[in-house]
């Protein structure tokens, strides 16, 4: 029954699409092996972060290649090391130290804004593309790169992410979230959780790059929280999910319950494989592309009171 939710991504093979993301909940090997038991097709380790790696902390620095370790000698499932940085080079060493504990791919989660007026318009993305590139000269597993969507051309960069050596692209990271309190006049963080009210922008570009790139192996994140979210995201294009929230707000059990749904489905519509019906509404294989598009919106309220 497994082999039906089997699935590629990033050059790895996934019993099933359900990507346990980068978070407090596989920060430990015994966490790990327990989101495999509970049917995870594979984990993203807590993030290493940029600031831990310049400062040379040497236990830090060993905790983390120790938890790449006693992942893989206890988990069956792909490994995905994370690595959370935007400008020092000091990272490019420990990939490689990270590819030689065990890991089965990295991850790398870039959070930056264009926010100083010196700054090129385009130096975001090319802060990207150089990242992508260094990575593939010093690892030899696959290179995942997990963006944003405040792009000015999403599907050049991650053409670009691809030419550069890029594996798989994970479509979105998602902001720190901050909020105002407006009695206290200050500064204080948003909502921790995502919803699935988000989900709108992930299937749209999934959508969008699988059509225009068919050749990009794309992880959907970001609003995903039930089998349904699962599903269309793979109709739109994604070769996998990453799911974080839904996990701390309904337990293991979810994953199972993901899996089950998704089975059903597949048996309900025919389905026999996840290649069967992945992408087959995406934005080159639908009717009206411009279901993607902002466009759409003015179709949509033009016919509403």
């Amino acid at each position: 029954m497994e082999k039906i939710l089997e699935t590629k991504f990033a050059g790895l093979t996934l019993s099933n699409p359900i990507i346990v993301a980068s978070s407090g909940l596989t920060n430990s090997a015994s966490k790990n092996k327990e989101l495999e038991k509970s049917g995870a097709g594979a984990i993203i380790l807590k993030s290493l972060f940029e600031e831990q790696i310049c400062e040379k902390s040497e236990n830090e620095l060993n905790d983390y290649l120790n938890l790449v370790r006693e992942t893989k000698k206890h988990c069956c499932i792909p490994v995905i090391a994370s690595i959370n940085f935007y400008k020092n080079d000091l990272w490019a060493d420990f990939a490689h130290q990270i590819e030689m504990a065990g890991a089965d791919s990295i991850e790398v989660n870039i959070f930056a804004f264009n926010t100083e007026l010196s700054q090129e318009f385009d130096s975001q993305e090319n802060a990207y593309i150089q990242i992508a590139q260094r990575l593939n000269e010093v690892v030899n597993i696959p290179v995942i790169i997990k963006i944003g969507k405040y792009f000015s051309h999403i599907v050049q960069l991650v053409d670009n992410l691809l030419t550069a050596g890029a594996k798989g692209i994970s479509l979105f990271n998602r902001f720190y979230q901050p909020d105002i309190d407006i009695n206290k006049l200050q500064m204080t963080s948003g909502k921790v959780f995502s919803s699935s009210d988000e989900i709108s922008d992930t299937l749209r570009w999934t959508g969008i790059i699988s059509g225009r790139l068919p050749q990009t192996s794309i992880a959907s994140s970001t609003g995903i929280h039930d089998w349904e979210d699962i599903v269309k995201c793979i109709l739109s294009g994604a070769s996998a999910v990453e799911i974080c929230s839904t996990i701390y707000q309904n337990g293991h059990e979810i994953i199972s319950t993901m899996k089950r749904g998704i089975e059903e489905w597949m048996h309900s519509m025919h389905f026999n494989s996840i290649e069967d019906f992945k992408g087959i509404l995406n934005y080159s294989s639908i009717e009206n592309p411009t279901m993607y598009e902002r466009l759409q919106f003015l179709r949509y309220f033009s016919n509403r009171d």
